[in-house]
């Protein structure tokens, strides 16, 4: 009982660091590259989804280079539903009040990269594991969402085009020039030598936290499934992503884990806030096309992908990235039934891994 008690305290502790780590890390990055002269539609289209995604990735590939291959492709793939599943279909219920406004071409391409990767891993993960030319094709996806994402930036931050849509039909919808990183949303510190090293030291210590976040959580999740007689992918499903999607949650209800989180939050927040559903269904991207391959680069063989994988995370991301792309495709606007839908998905998905689980993770 003892072990359990100290192994579930190690877990919160590691959830603890990943958080801070990755936001310190997403921050002080993101002003590094603007030190560095880099535009900020480069910055908004790959360290901003990247960082988010940052401990999802961190564990996976530490999972996988311990040759636990089923935590690193649990995380990656549960991570991904829950994202979309939990803290997407929230934003669109606004549930802190605010009605969601995301550009139109944007988030079908995202919806339709989403579903692109599942139907990759579909096909090429039939056998128990991913092959080579799966891999290769998730890595082609990952190149693609990073060119659609910067040319995306550029437009959208220069007002070149937009088109945007709501949940709400009496919503005000936000000009373009309004609306990106350019507007009163990154708030860069004096350009010195000392804030140089200040963000440079942000960025390595966020990465150490990050780094021994994700080793406190391999740990603390392989044990507990070794004290419970469970198989890793419950816990990738349950413990890890839940709380991976915590800091994401506090955004999507307004903040209402404490006032702390909420002081750091926005001092360390490294795309703006309007942004948040685009940026979650990067994140889950992410998830597939980097986090997955970059796991199976490092497992250095074909990875195991279980029948628990198979069965249940994949197609519920799917059918997700379908119900968030019908009303936006067909008539232009998003509804606020599409989050109820994703939500249903996700609970009757965390029922199945819960209540059924499948051999081979």
């Amino acid at each position: 009982m003892s072990v359990l008690v100290i192994t579930l305290g190690l877990y919160m502790l590691g959830l603890l660091l990943a958080a801070i780590g990755s936001r310190l890390a997403g921050r002080c990055t993101t002003w590094c590259c603007a030190l560095l002269g880099l535009p900020m539609w480069v910055v908004g289209g790959t360290v901003a989804p990247f960082c988010l995604a940052l401990p999802q990735l961190m564990l996976a590939f530490l999972a996988a280079g311990m040759g636990i291959t089923g935590l690193a492709v649990g995380t990656a793939l549960a991570g991904a539903v829950t994202n979309v599943g939990l803290a997407l279909a929230l934003c669109l219920l606004g549930v802190n009040g605010q009605p969601v406004v995301a550009d139109r071409q944007e988030f079908c391409r995202k919806c339709l990269l989403l579903a692109a990767a599942c139907g990759v891993l579909a096909l090429f993960v039939r056998d128990g594991t991913l092959s080579y030319t799966g891999t290769g094709l998730l890595m082609l996806l990952f190149v693609v969402f990073i060119l659609s994402s910067i040319v995306y930036q550029h437009q959208f931050i220069y007002g070149e085009r937009y088109e945007p849509i709501s949940t709400a039909a009496d919503a005000p919808l936000p000009q373009a020039q309004d609306y990106g990183y350019t507007a009163h949303t990154m708030a860069f510190p004096v350009m010195s030598f000392g804030n140089s090293l200040k963000n440079l030291a942000g960025v390595l210590g966020g990465l150490a936290l990050l780094a021994a976040g994700a080793q406190a959580l391999v740990y603390s999740a392989t044990t507990i499934a070794n004290l419970t007689g469970t198989i890793q992918a419950l816990w990738a499903a349950t413990l890890i992503s839940f709380g991976f999607c915590l800091p994401l949650l506090a955004e999507a209800l307004g903040h209402p884990f404490g006032s702390v989180w909420k002081r750091f939050d926005a001092r360390c927040r490294f795309y703006p806030a309007d942004t948040l559903p685009i940026q979650l269904l990067n994140s889950a991207i992410l998830n597939l096309t980097l986090a997955l391959p970059m796991s199976s680069l490092m497992y250095r063989h074909r990875l195991p992908v279980g029948a628990q994988f198979r069965t249940y995370e994949v197609p519920a991301c799917a059918v997700m990235a379908l119900l968030l792309l019908i009303e936006p495709l067909l008539r232009r606007r998003l509804h606020r039934w599409q989050g109820t839908a994703c939500l249903v998905v996700y609970f009757a998905y965390l029922a199945a891994v819960s209540f059924v689980p499948r051999a081979g993770a």
